[in-house]
């Protein structure tokens, strides 16, 4: 049977969140992340010109002039909120991989994606979402998944739960016997190897289907609107903050290999995150068995 990891056995430093904590307010970090969306993002929003929207690795992989600017905006700001951390965003991880390393360091580490669904900002679709996760020593502390267009900031500290808007949000567990929606990497993202792994989901009792934004798809997950993930993939900037969410609204997370999912990389793969142990242990069960 996997391991399956849980708020209440996954190791942490209470004195570490505590010391890093009172260097700024929870606040001023939303603050922060809703004042770069409000100046970079959301101006370009349904307003992109053509030069403003570049290919990366391929038609389906996007980076616009808003993710870039949001990641600088966010560097500085959160940087001066808690000085002698450094910044890990997706744009400047693109530009030099060895920005990677730092998540492996002994400084505080903010993991960003200024636009995560990026594809869906460029489309005018609202469902994309800003993701900042505060970690130190490959342990996430703390995550922010802010939807600009929708108006939603669900915040995660760990070892003190989650809130939507400043309300609190717990995952639950699906009705016994009810058809389980599970979210996977979208299709054109994924090589052959992986479509045929994930495919094994498409089973009596399970509906899959591509997921949008993954932060927004974690959040789903930590409101209970959605059973759970399973994703080929396994960038920091795409899962920390979700991850972390989902763990303190009472879901769990896993690798194929039952092992915690890693921040710092190297996992295998694929893994899950569910709403409870049983729908986690269900959905990477299929998984190991696609080999």
């Amino acid at each position: 049977m996997p391991y399956i990891a849980t708020v209440g056995d996954a190791w942490f430093d209470g004195r570490m969140i505590e010391e890093l904590l009172t260097n700024f307010e929870v606040s001023d970090v939303e603050e922060a992340i809703r004042k770069a969306a409000a100046a970079e993002i959301m101006p370009r929003f349904r307003q992109l010109a053509a030069h403003e929207i570049i290919e990366k690795n391929g038609p389906h992989d996007l980076v616009t002039t808003a993710d870039r600017l949001a990641e600088e905006h966010l560097t500085a700001s959160l940087t001066a909120l808690l000085p002698g951390s450094v910044v890990v965003g997706e744009e400047a991880v693109h530009a030099d991989p060895s920005v990677l390393a730092a998540l492996r360091g002994d400084a505080p580490v903010w993991i960003v994606d200024p636009v995560d669904g990026t594809r869906l900002f460029v489309h005018g679709d609202p469902g994309f979402s800003t993701l900042v996760t505060l970690a130190q020593g490959g342990e996430s502390l703390a995550s922010f998944t802010y939807g600009p267009a929708l108006d939603l900031m669900a915040v995660a500290v760990r070892g003190r739960g989650a809130v939507l808007n400043g309300e609190p949000i717990r995952c639950g567990s699906p009705e016994p016997g009810k058809t389980l929606e599970v979210a996977t990497s979208h299709h054109d993202f994924t090589n052959d190897d992986q479509k045929r792994v994930l495919a094994v989901l498409d089973v009596d009792g399970i509906a899959p289907r591509p997921c949008g934004s993954a932060g927004l798809e974690y959040l789903h997950v930590a409101q209970g609107t959605l059973d759970g993930l399973a994703f080929s993939w396994e960038n920091a900037w795409d899962h920390a903050a979700g991850l972390l969410l989902v763990a303190e609204a009472g879901g769990t997370s896993a690798t194929v290999a039952g092992e915690p999912f890693r921040i710092t990389g190297d996992n295998a793969l694929p893994f899950a995150a569910a709403r409870d142990a049983e729908t986690a242990r269900l959905i990477l069960g299929l998984l190991a068995s696609a080999g």
